[in-house]
């Protein structure tokens, strides 16, 4: 049987204005640490106004960011735990 041992939950946060998105990413692990991402999208002036792909975009690219900071804080802490220099984790 699996059980669960820790669960986490990720915070997304846009601003917007006319021409550009931003998203903030946020997740706090079960060690009390937290990693935080940006990303950006930015709307040209001849395409019609829709925050939502907005959003999706600039949420993708945040997560997108998140993701391999988490992969890098693995890495650095499996090199930590070993003491060697490992291949970076992709």
């Amino acid at each position: 049987m699996t059980q669960t041992a820790v669960g986490w939950h990720i915070e997304l946060e846009f601003e917007e204005d006319t021409h550009r998105t931003r998203a903030a990413a946020l997740v706090r692990l079960s060690d009390g640490s937290e990693v935080r991402a940006h990303g950006y999208a930015s709307r040209h002036p001849s395409d019609s106004g829709q925050p939502r792909v907005g959003e999706e975009i600039a949420g993708a690219r945040a997560l997108n960011e998140l993701a391999m900071k988490l992969l890098t804080k693995a890495h650095d802490e499996i090199d930590e735990a070993s003491g060697r220099t490992s291949y970076p984790l992709t």
